[in-house]
């Protein structure tokens, strides 16, 4: 289900255990972008720890291999291992593999042409996830009623899509209109520079400002299948270029230290709280909330 609605999430997959620990070799879970974990893969201790490497993960786009331990039995760091120390009371060990999951970057080609084929084709070879869109037969006649005659929203445009209007002048200004209100990240109308111009002459001068037109790398005057490589460099382009600004959406947890065992725990899922004197405090577990509550200035000292 995330993956069908293009949501980034990482899988985690416990490769090894050392007891005593509650998870075993082959425990998974997934967690998503705002930080939440389903599956199984520790108790308390080492779930907080699973949760911010898998954000990690998510956001530079690299897998990684993580060992969790005491802290003085984490083993030397190399190249690929991430080590991070458990600071609650756990005595095992574990290694977790954070694979992030990122969706496939999203072409919709709107229109019908060897043009669009030919761009459809070669996207898709490389990794793009593309939905080629062409209006229902009957949509975009005038007259009161008419409505809305482009609706790339059942293409699953959105802020992630690059959309390329290719209607050969069938319906161009109201493809530009549609991509430009879904919000795409990027927008280019195949077209002459006279039609272009024409095409645009309507659009607001910010709007107009994110319409590559005419679209694709100014090869000169080429053939249509050359004119869907040079549209498809162009926004593979694009692509590294935003690549290289963030990799992925992160939201980052709230936390706090458990006043205890001196542990990171995420407030949103934390397992145990305690206020006193007015200031709220966060457990990994109600052991440690426990011990707080019999003497908070032993730990707050």
């Amino acid at each position: 289900m995330l993956a069908g609605r293009r949501e980034p999430y990482a899988r985690v997959t416990v490769v090894w255990a050392r007891s005593p620990v509650s998870a075993r070799a082959g425990d998974a879970a997934l967690v998503t972008a705002d930080g939440r974990l389903r599956g199984w893969v520790g108790g308390s201790c080492a779930e907080p720890i699973v949760v911010a490497q898998a954000l990690d993960a998510l956001a530079d786009a690299t897998p990684r291999l993580v060992h969790l331990a005491p802290p003085g039995e984490l083993p030397p760091e190399r190249e690929g291992l991430v080590v991070a120390p458990v600071t609650c009371a756990s005595e095992g060990s574990l290694e977790v593999f954070v694979d992030p999951r990122l969706p496939a970057p999203h072409l919709v080609a709107v229109g019908r042409s060897p043009l669009v084929e030919a761009l459809a084709t070669m996207a898709g070879a490389v990794g793009f996830d593309v939905t080629v869109y062409e209006r229902e037969d009957g949509q975009g006649l005038s007259g009161p009623g008419s409505g809305v005659t482009v609706d790339l929203a059942k293409a699953g445009a959105g802020p992630d899509s690059f959309v390329v209007v290719a209607t050969m002048g069938r319906y161009d200004e109201d493809a530009v209109d549609a991509a430009l209100a879904s919000g795409a990240r990027y927008v280019a109308l195949v077209a002459s520079e006279r039609r272009a111009k024409t095409v645009l002459a309507g659009v607001a001068e910010a709007d107009r400002a994110r319409v590559h037109a005419p679209a694709g790398l100014d090869l000169g005057d080429l053939p249509h299948i050359e004119i869907a490589v040079a549209i498809l460099a162009q926004i593979v382009a694009e692509k590294a270029t935003a690549a290289a600004v963030v990799a992925a959406p992160r939201v980052e947890p709230k936390t706090a230290i458990d006043p205890v065992c001196g542990m990171t725990v995420e407030i949103a899922t934390a397992a145990d709280r305690f206020e006193h004197e007015g200031v709220t405090y966060w457990f990994c577990a109600s052991g440690c909330r426990r011990r707080f509550e019999r003497d908070p200035a032993a730990f707050l000292s």
